[in-house]
Formats: structure tokens, sequence, C-alpha cells
């Protein structure tokens, strides 16, 4: 692999292979569709950062997919942060939102989530949903998910994930099934990938590191995948969903205030309704 230096968007996904060693890699960098997410939201710094961490394996994730599909990640626990969920699709398209139900006193993830789970769903284009259960006893979340890829679909993976508020950016290897080489390769490109720090998956680019990591393998690079916040809220969307509130409460408000008013949990897009958008 020799070293070069291309001008990439900030906010993409980069698959790998080892020719040599049957494991396959992924890089991520995030920064506006991070910075998108988290915006106007308020979220303390230690959840900015989970969200971020979060962000990045969704988008780890959904690249290990074979099929068009849509995944969500869900963090649920009985902590003060006790609801965190990314979702995302085959296009690299990723929403989240974080809820508090008391002030944090730590930011250790543990203390935050408490005793939870961390629930991975799939829901295939053409096929059946699936959904598994790993528990959320970890120190992070790249330990929570490396748990699940052993115990559910017994392949070996290692992930790193890191977020700071303004970049979000991961890393993920994984053992290709049914690989006939040993183990040896597996763990000798993990070691590699440990020296990566923060600071360099924030700010060089996805192909000056892998060179940095893997200067003496053969590794394939595939095309760049661009990454995007996108909410998918519309006003329309909105509407259809106050179908479901009953008629009365829907003019009960409108004689109070002259409006409904509707916000979108993700983006924070404000849609008002009048009288007439409901005749």
């Amino acid at each position: 692999m020799t070293e070069q230096t291309l001008n990439y968007p900030t906010d993409q996904l980069v698959r790998f292979i080892f020719a040599e060693h049957d494991v396959r890699g992924e890089l991520v960098q995030l920064t506006s569709s991070y910075q998108s997410l988290i915006r106007g939201h308020q979220y303390p710094p230690a959840v900015q950062q989970v969200l971020g961490e979060m962000m990045a394996a969704v988008s780890l994730l959904t690249a290990t997919l074979k099929f068009e599909s849509r995944i969500a990640v869900q963090l649920q626990g009985d902590g003060p942060l006790n609801f965190i969920a990314v979702n995302g699709n085959h296009n690299q398209e990723l929403r989240g939102i974080a809820r508090l139900r008391d002030e944090l006193h730590s930011s250790e993830l543990r203390q935050m989530i408490g005793k939870g789970q961390l629930v991975i769903t799939l829901e295939p284009d053409a096929g059946e949903r699936y959904q598994g259960v790993t528990s959320a006893d970890a120190d992070s979340i790249a330990q929570m998910l490396e748990n699940y890829f052993m115990q559910s679909e017994q392949l070996a993976t290692s992930i790193w994930l890191h977020a700071d508020g303004e970049h979000a950016a991961g890393m993920l290897l994984q053992r290709l099934p049914a690989s006939g080489k040993d183990s040896r390769g597996f763990e000798h490109l993990t070691t590699l990938t440990g020296t990566v720090t923060e600071k360099e998956l924030y700010t060089l680019p996805a192909e000056q590191i892998l060179y940095r990591l893997y200067h003496e393998e053969k590794v394939q690079l595939y095309p760049p995948q661009p990454v995007a916040f996108v909410c998918g809220c519309s006003r329309q969307r909105t509407l259809e969903a106050l179908a479901s509130v009953p008629v009365e409460e829907i003019k009960e408000i409108l004689a109070q205030d002259g409006e409904v008013v509707m916000t979108c949990d993700y983006c924070l897009t404000e849609y008002h309704f009048a009288n007439a958008d409901f005749s």
C-alpha cells in the first residue's frame, strides 16, 4: 500500500479488506453530520460523546450489511441517561436522539446508563425484521458491540469509537466468516489499529490513516461513501401523525392557541398548523 493524500469529504465511510488475512475493515469520520445531530439539543458533553460514538457505530454497522435495510441501535437503562438511539440506512443517512430523566453526576457510561441493554434492530427492505439484544454491562459502546458480535454472530470483531462534541470517528475490524487462516492475522491487525489516536482519526484523511497503520500490508480500498444527518421529518408526515390525536383535543388546542405546534424530536423543526389544515 502506498501513501497518498486525497481530498475526500470529512463525513465519509471507507471500507477496506486485507488480501492476506481474511479480515475486513471500515473507517468512518464525521463532523458536520454529527454537529447537525446534536445541534440545539443542549445535551451535556458526556451525552454528546455517547451520541457521537453511537452515530459512528451505526455507520460502521450499516456498512457491514450486504442488503438494503434500515438499522436502529438503542441503549436503554435505569440510570439518568435512560434512552439513546441512532437510526441509519444503507445510504448512510443517520439520525439520533437522547433522553435524560435526571441530572448526570458522572460521565462514566455505566453510571449514566445504569442497568440496561443494547438493542440492535435490522429492517431489510426485502426480508424479515431481526432484533438482537446484548447487556449494557460494559465500559464503552465499542465493548458492548464487540460482545454482541461474539454472542450473536460468533464473529471476532474489534471496534474503536471516539467523539468530542465536534468530531466523531470509528474503526471496525472483523474476521471474515469461514476464514481459512488462523487468528494471528486478526490479532496482529487489531494491535496495529489500536495504535491510532483520537486526534489522528479527527484530523487526517482516511487514506493517510490507513497507510500509517498498514503500510506493510496489502490493503484494497473501496470508494468512500458519504455520510449525512437526515432527519426525514416533513410537514405532511407531521400532519399525518396528528391524525392519531383525538379531534376534540385538536379543537381545544386550536380554540386556546389558534394553532397546533409540533416539534420534531430529532432536528427540532417546528411545524405550525391552523384550523384550515384540519378541514
